[in-house]
């Protein structure tokens, strides 16, 4: 018995070790850049790291088609911003972005990143005020990249995730401006359908740098069927 003890209180450090460890690699680069970077010609892609495992959530398994009727509005403290999912493009970053937003998970996190004229970033979820062990693992679940055909200009929603294949988690960006060097390398999932406005507002907000000086909170993610 004190055997077993002892290798379940390993087992659970080296969870927490995982996810710690994933985590600060995700904070060195999960954004897009308008830059040279951005245009490094597109690796072959490779299979996606074993995940730290997390539990089954409501649309694991759900078809192309249930996904497609879905919207997901962000309840902002500047205005709400209404997406519709474009899964026949990207259904398993629509799968992980629909699942994030009905769990909570982006509850309280901030747009955390502001490109001038060019994106709003958000979806880090070390700016949530729930920050724990849970959001933690979901930030070491990594995805497939879906690059297809759409096209990153104002108003798409797409997934951030650093320079190697296969590597995003959570952060997401939308588009103020064009972003045609991203095409064919980020995942594209989703569309504004309601809420440039505040998109804009955000955008424009003052920064430092890309640092925004007072960081937008998302006060609520909700996933409904669309109107």
């Amino acid at each position: 018995m004190k055997d077993k003890g002892i290798m379940n209180s390993l087992r659970n450090v080296l969870c927490i070790v995982t996810c710690v460890l994933a985590f600060a690699m995700s904070l060195n680069a999960q954004e897009p850049k308008n830059s040279a970077r951005a245009n490094d010609p597109p690796k072959k892609n490779a299979r996606p790291a074993e995940d730290i495992a997390i539990k089954p959530e409501p649309f694991d398994g759900a078809s192309v088609e249930k996904m497609a009727q879905q919207c997901v509005t962000l309840q902002t403290e500047t205005g709400n911003i209404l997406m519709e999912m474009l899964p026949d493009s990207a259904p398993e970053n629509v799968r992980n972005f629909l699942n994030l937003s009905v769990s909570g998970a982006f509850d309280t996190t901030t747009f955390s990143r502001v490109v001038k004229d060019f994106v709003i970033q958000g979806g880090n979820l070390s700016t949530s005020e729930k920050w724990g062990i849970e959001l933690m693992k979901r930030m070491a679940h990594k995805l497939p990249d879906e690059p297809g055909l759409i096209k990153h200009v104002r108003g798409i929603v797409s997934m951030a995730r650093p320079n190697e294949p296969n590597s995003a988690t959570t952060n997401f960006f939308i588009l103020v401006g064009t972003g045609s060097n991203l095409d064919g390398k980020f995942s594209a999932f989703g569309r504004v359908t309601r809420g440039m406005e505040v998109v804009d507002a955000i955008n424009h907000a003052p920064t430092e740098g890309e640092k925004p000086s007072k960081p937008v909170h998302i006060t609520k993610a909700t996933v409904a069927p669309c109107l």
